[in-house]
């Protein structure tokens, strides 16, 4: 067994408030969902006051902070409101009803908002010491004062259009995300006061860079509203103020819609013009003014924010641009694998030989590209299939399918419509894909096809042999870059009828009575998940080493929850990796004190999902059950979804998987935070010897797709969980 004990001092560890058969039957045994991802993206927030990372890195999770508020706020919080607005009674899973829990998320954004300011008002100041001003009404010199007037009359002028709000001029509709400026003005010719508006087109620049060698930046409101003389002659102006509008975004189904794809295209127009989530009010707006925003937006249920500081914090990206990389991360350049090259690039030849797990972005997202590739250009390949949630703007996996379909192979593809935020571009997609021949598939109305797979059929010999590649993660090849994720490729005949079962209950509803191997949901992900954790019971009951160890991005469901504590209570001993919402709660004496739930946030974002179960022996071993899944602990997943979960069977790919890269995220002590009884997280105390999973992932290679030119010389190096690692 491993042996991870408590690592808080006794004074620290929490009481049990309730014994353990009450706190069983009790909603309290659960944590709020809504709570516990605004506790991440707190952790996320954090790390930009961590003085570990560059500067503009630092900038980077400041504005990553705030995209992910948005995008929370658009969609979650938004879909509570709704609830609201419709007397829906629906209770959440610690037993809140929708109004208790916008109560109590709106009192946490606004304190989010405000570490956000100041940890804005920090960074700017060390900012200019490095050399990047950001400035508001401050002065420049001559020659740029001159600069930015040119450049307000010459690229923005024009574009913007300034209108007064009056009974002869209609609320202009402000679109999601929508920034606007409100100028208070008095006409010179008769004293009349007028109220105008800007709206800030998408189209312009967020910030505008002065041009030269010390990098000076203005915001696009803040350029405007310096400018407000060129804009209103003839006017005097008494004060302005900046807003930002955020719109719920969320799409809902209707269960008899007869055409998903024209629904889906009036939809995204639907969503454009969405209710009035959030109101984001800067500096000292005007009273009249800010009763005029209120009352025609209608702001029903909406959360408004006043700020003295900055308003839409993620667009603070556009200072990452900068060219400063003595203020960045070292550039890291992905490995190709070894094995493959030694099969001069031949991925087919490769499979052949032994599966062969890829682990993105330490190595190169290429290879899937070339996967595809080489399908389309391979005359014996007579057929792809493949699944597309997220593919990209500029997809490479697009231009694949495309060429097979034109070369003549049968090229079906799976485009999944309800992918959040991306039906627009999976709509202008599945049009390419469908003019250069190939038979796109939309799945099932009511579940996502969320499953990552790509199965190619070769002929051979007198037979036909399938090839299939599974993910973690999408294809994507730009989050590719920056996603922790698995790439696992493999030429196993059981795995390839099991693939080909999958893509016929997707495109003709065809249910597989039976897999060989693969689990799929919601078929029979959840019930092979169940049977391993009772395996692991039963084997803490015979007094067997019993260990569960899982790795995933969010754990909300409840009965999957339940299960977990069941074990625990039995005497599993469980260490579970959970990025972002965590509903399960850790570590509480009599009832979850053998649960340790950690959470990572880094350089990369840690994305793939892992399931390791002991299987009788002590950890890691080879007789452990070994999955890598595309499904997160979340009762979508499990239930309203197209997922996979893949036994990893090869001794190589298992050994790479649980000694390596499950492994090296349980010992990391640099990036880590320890899940608290009592629903709060503490960044791990590196106590001696420190760890960076990131870091050790960037500087070895991994085990099965490093060849035989590495078996020797350099070795991947042993890792091993000691006590106090967690």
């Amino acid at each position: 067994m491993l042996d991870t004990p408590d690592p808080r001092p006794e004074a620290e560890q929490a009481e049990p408030t309730l014994d353990a058969e009450a706190l069983a039957q009790s909603p309290d045994r659960y944590t709020n969902r809504e709570l516990s991802w605004l506790a991440f993206n707190e952790r996320v927030l954090a790390e930009a006051s961590n003085p570990n990372y560059p500067l503009i890195e630092r900038v980077r999770f400041l504005s990553i902070s705030g995209n992910n508020l948005d995008e929370f706020l658009t969609v979650r919080v938004a879909g509570l409101a709704g609830q609201v607005r419709r007397q829906i009674e629906e209770i959440s899973i610690d037993g809140l009803t929708p109004s208790q829990q916008l109560s109590a998320i709106h009192e946490e954004v606004l304190r989010l908002e405000t570490v956000q300011q100041s940890t804005w008002l920090d960074l700017k100041e060390q900012l200019a010491e490095a050399g990047i001003r950001v400035i508001g009404d401050e002065r420049l010199d001559h020659g740029g004062e001159k600069w930015l007037k040119d450049y307000f009359l010459e690229h923005i002028m024009p574009v913007i259009t300034p209108q007064a709000i009056d009974p002869a001029h209609p609320f202009p509709f402000v679109a999601n995300a929508g920034i606007g400026v409100l100028f208070s003005l008095t006409r010179l010719a008769d004293d009349a006061p007028v109220m105008e508006m800007v709206l800030i087109p998408h189209a312009l620049p967020r910030y505008v860079r002065v041009p030269g060698e010390d990098a000076v930046y203005i915001s696009i409101e803040d350029l405007i509203c310096r400018h407000a003389g060129q804009l209103f002659p003839g006017f005097k102006t008494n004060g302005h103020g900046v807003f930002r509008v955020l719109r719920d975004s969320d799409i809902e189904i209707e269960e008899d819609a007869e055409d998903l794809v024209r629904y889906y295209r009036t939809a995204i127009q639907r969503r454009r013009r969405g209710l009035v989530i959030v109101l984001q009010l800067q500096g000292k707006f005007d009273p009249a003014a800010e009763d005029l925003l209120r009352s025609q937006l209608g702001l029903d249920k909406a959360l408004v924010i006043k700020t003295g500081g900055l308003i839409g914090i993620a667009g603070l990206s556009a200072l990452c641009d900068e060219d400063r990389p003595d203020l960045k991360f070292e550039p890291y350049s992905p490995r190709y694998p070894e094995r493959v090259l030694e099969h001069d690039g031949d991925i087919f030849a490769a499979m052949r030989e032994k599966d062969m797990v890829v682990h993105h972005p330490y190595e190169t997202f290429e290879v899937v590209i070339d996967f595809l590739k080489q399908a389309a250009a391979d005359p014996d390949v007579v057929a792809i299939k493949q699944t597309l949630y997220r593919a990209g703007k500029q997809s490479a996996v697009i231009s694949a399918l495309i060429a097979a379909a034109e070369a003549g192979k049968s090229v079906t593809a799976v485009v999944e419509l309800k992918a959040r935020f991306d039906e627009e571009q999976n709509l202008l997609w599945a049009g390419q894909l469908e003019r250069a021949g190939v038979q796109v598939i939309y799945g099932f109305v009511d579940w996502k096809t969320h499953a990552k797979v790509s199965m190619v059929v070769r002929r051979e010999g007198d037979g036909y042999r399938i090839y299939c590649h599974f993910g973690t993660g999408n294809y994507h090849p730009l989050t590719a870059r920056i996603y922790t994720d698995l790439s696992y490729f493999t030429a196993d005949p059981k795995i390839g009828r099991d693939a080909g079962a999958l893509f016929n209950f997707i495109t003709g509803y065809v249910e597989p009575k039976r897999t060989e191997c693969l689990s799929i949901s919601p078929i029979s992900l959840r019930s092979t998940l169940n049977e391993a954790i009772a395996a692991e019971v039963a084997n803490a009951e015979k007094g067997k080493p019993a260990a569960i160890w899982a790795k995933m991005n969010s754990l909300t469901d409840p009965d999957l929850i339940d299960e977990l504590y069941a074990a625990g209570r039995a005497g599993v001993e469980i260490l579970l990796v959970v990025r972002g919402i965590c509903c399960l709660k850790a570590g509480i004496p009599g009832f979850s004190e053998n649960i340790t739930v950690k959470s990572i946030i880094g350089r990369f974002l840690e994305h793939s999902r892992i399931w390791a179960f002991a299987n009788g022996a002590v950890m890691p071993n080879r007789r452990a059950k070994v999955y890598i899944t595309s499904a997160d602990g979340m009762s979508r997943n499990l239930d309203r979804r197209v997922e996979l979960l893949v036994p990893i069977r090869n001794k190589t790919v298992h050994d790479q998987v649980l000694g390596q890269v499950l492994l090296a995220n349980l010992l990391d002590n640099e990036q880590s935070w320890l899940l608290e009884p009592d629903d709060t997280y503490e960044r791990v105390a590196a106590d001696g010897e420190t760890f960076n999973c990131h870091s050790y992932f960037m500087t070895n290679p991994s085990l099965s797709g490093r060849g035989a030119s590495l078996a020797s010389g350099r070795r991947v190096p042993k890792l091993s969980l000691r006590r106090g690692h967690i």
